[in-house]
């Protein structure tokens, strides 16, 4: 059977959904589905428009060079989308921008003409007031100011930035020098002037520095979030239904650290309350009701070397009143939050035993209730105000994201898509084993269509990164449908420290990286090796971020495997912490002991099995110098007398902790793939053509 993984180029070019919103009548779903550019270097992204009730056919909403994501509805209906597409007064080269698309027809209006762009919308469910989020320069007072300034910048070529603070970069990214801002903005009554908007006065317009005045014609902005220093940098924002107010997850200091509290923000007043300020704990995630009377959030005592904090789910009023924990012995993490049509109950989504199921859990505690019972992981779950029946996209190892409407009852309808299931070569089954703690230790078995006892298939364990996550749902990145098309089995195993299966499952290897976490991974091994359609002889394995350094520390500690492959990997463990994005969670989760005894370079000596180190120089979460640091190592201690030794390194100058770009994704593949059929299949090495 050949199947679009079998070539890397056809994979590379299947569309994909990423995003779902739901209007207001509940009648449309709109989709963002990211396509192949022309040449093969990024992905488009636009909108599509689908019926929710199941009826067949999908309308493309959008087109443009730039690409549109980022969608959601106002009250009216109308659709929101985030884009850098220019029109009469954006340039080419202009930020992205919020957008409006008329319900009733017509082309979409930019909205917004801030000199930074913006990152996000929300939008209010009865009424068309939105919350933005953009960033500001510090220095600038007004709109205009931070126009002129970034312009200044621009003119003279300056990309410095002062820092008086911390962090100062985010996983691929540096911060500043803009700070984010939550800023409020109504698009009732928002008209397109008759011909070109007017001028700003002549004299103006001779002085290039002059601050030139925000487009009368848009409605303007009102910061909600002035002088923020990093505190708008939210973990979740929400809007209540009529627009009035907004309720977010801002940080704020704690010595070198921070922590997350739930403010609720008076628009009209700009005046912030907080609704739940524990000095103990982070509360992120904030929803409102549909009456906007009460909000949900959830609630995690501050992270300690000691013991994993479970995350909990409250409730209170929006003025902050009554906060109380609910489903107090319901042991998952909540993903999303949503409440339900009535108001009586939360929609929820966790991870759970492999899967990523939908939970009704009502607000009186009478108990929580699944509503989803099959292999799937649901996401992007929204609620029908009109019956209240849920529209959501889900995926699993066997299928990409895709969307769904959910009935009441559990039945689960597949909606139209413009990006076509791919068929796929694997056939995937759940494996377990039991640890020598008792644990029970789980993971799926994705197998080729013909394994079996007269042909055994060379097995690939793939480590999951986090390390607070779960194999549950279908990766573009790390896609074993590719490996199985190639004749391997994949082995994607939940160990100690997964989420899914419950917080004393995770404190198996917390503040203990190297112990339970290794040895659950090598007790599934032995499990699904000892299978008559697996060969034994032949076994790799490899992992990324959290799994990369599981790979390390796995050469470090036995010789099975044939060839190992480290991607973005942890290498000096109890070193590392000061060069990444955010120390101080690195030095809550762990003692200095612990690292040290931890770390997977003082077992250097003991690595017997090749090794492929990847890792991208855009990478700020795991710095580059840990993937230089084991290379120099790997040299030291294993080059011959003429520089030759079996150890690879995958080096991308202008990648990230994934490795994005399509063209560097295939390069990814051909060299992983080769360094695979080199130690695991015995071939020759043969080197990806376009590395040189």
């Amino acid at each position: 059977m050949t199947t679009a993984f079998d070539s890397l180029d056809d994979y590379i070019a299947l569309p994909r959904v990423e995003a779902l919103a739901l209007s207001p009548d509940g009648r449309h779903a709109v989709l963002t589905v990211a396509t192949l550019n022309a040449k093969k270097t990024g992905y488009d992204r636009a909108l599509w428009r689908i019926a929710a009730d199941g009826s067949p056919g999908a309308v493309r909403l959008t087109r443009s060079a730039k690409g549109e994501s980022a969608a959601s509805f106002t009250a009216s209906g109308d659709v929101l989308f985030v884009s850098a597409r220019p029109d009469g007064e954006a340039g080419e080269n202009d930020p992205a921008q919020l957008w409006q698309l008329p319900a009733d027809g017509g082309e979409a209006r930019r909205v917004t003409a801030l000199a930074g762009g913006i990152s996000g919308a929300v939008a209010a469910a009865a009424s068309d007031r939105l919350v933005i989020a953009a960033g500001l320069l510090p220095s600038a007072c007004t709109l205009e100011e931070d126009a002129r300034l970034r312009a200044d910048r621009t003119k003279h070529k300056v990309a410095a930035i002062l820092h008086d603070g911390y962090p100062i970069r985010y996983w691929d990214h540096d911060l500043g020098p803009d700070e984010p801002h939550l800023l409020a903005l109504d698009v009732r009554g928002l008209a397109d002037p008759v011909g070109s908007p007017a001028a700003p006065d002549a004299e103006k317009d001779d002085d290039e520095d002059a601050a030139k005045p925000y487009p009368a014609h848009l409605p303007r902005p009102v910061d909600l979030t002035p002088r923020p220093g990093r505190s708008a940098d939210t973990e979740g924002v929400a809007i209540s239904p009529d627009g009035a107010t907004v309720v977010a997850a801002l940080k704020v200091p704690r010595g070198a650290d921070v922590r997350l509290r739930i403010v609720a923000i008076d628009v009209a007043s700009g005046r912030h309350t907080p609704v739940f300020d524990d000095p103990a704990a982070d509360a992120e995630m904030p929803v409102v009701s549909n009456d906007g009377r009460t909000i949900a959030f959830v609630r995690a005592a501050l992270q300690n070397a000691a013991a994993p904090s479970q995350q909990e789910l409250w409730v209170a009023g929006i003025d902050g009143s009554d906060p109380h924990r609910i489903a107090a012995d319901w042991d998952r993490w909540p993903s999303s939050v949503a409440f339900d049509l009535d108001d009586t109950a939360l929609i929820v989504t966790a991870d759970q035993d492999g899967r990523g199921p939908v939970f009704r859990i009502p607000l009186d505690d009478s108990g929580v209730q699944q509503l989803t019972a099959d292999d799937f992981t649901y996401s992007n779950v929204r609620v029908d105000r009109t019956s209240g029946e849920l529209v959501a996209l889900r995926a699993s190892w066997m299928t990409p994201l895709h969307p769904v409407r959910i009935d009441r009852n559990g039945t689960v309808i597949e909606l139209a898509t413009p990006a076509p299931i791919p068929e796929v070569p694997a056939r995937m089954t759940d494996v377990e084993t039991t640890a020598a703690d008792g644990a029970r230790v789980r993971g799926w078995l994705l197998l080729p269509q013909d394994a079996a006892a007269d042909a055994p298939a060379p097995l690939l364990l793939w480590i999951h990164g986090g390390p607070l996550n779960s194999w549950n749902a279908w990766s573009w990145r790390w896609n074993p449908q590719l490996a199985v098309a190639r004749g391997y089995a994949v082995l994607l195993p939940d160990p100690a420290l997964s989420t899914g299966y419950g917080l004393d499952f995770i404190a198996r290897g917390w503040n203990a990286w190297g112990a339970a976490p290794y040895t659950d991974l090598m007790s599934i091994t032995d499990a699904v090796v000892a299978r008559d359609d697996i060969d034994e002889t032949r076994t790799a394995a490899m992992g990324g971020s959290f799994g990369g350094y599981m790979a390390n520390w796995v050469a470090g500690h036995t010789d099975r495997f044939r060839a190992i492959v480290t991607h973005a990997s942890l290498w000096a463990l109890d070193q590392f912490g000061p060069t990444t994005d955010f120390t101080p969670y690195w030095q809550s989760i762990f003692t200095p002991e612990a690292m040290a005894e931890h770390s997977p370079h003082r077992h250097l000596a003991n690595i017997t099995s090749p090794m492929l180190v990847v890792h991208g120089d855009r990478d700020y979460r795991v710095p580059v110098g840990e993937g230089l640091r084991l290379w120099s190592e790997l040299n030291a201690q294993f080059a011959a007398e003429d520089g030759s030794m079996p150890h690879r390194f995958l080096y991308f100058p202008d990648e990230n902790h994934w490795v994005l770009k399509p063209q560097h994704a295939v390069v990814w593949y051909e060299t992983v793939f080769a360094f695979l059929a080199q130690h695991v299949l015995g071939e020759e090495w043969q080197k990806p053509k376009r590395l040189g």
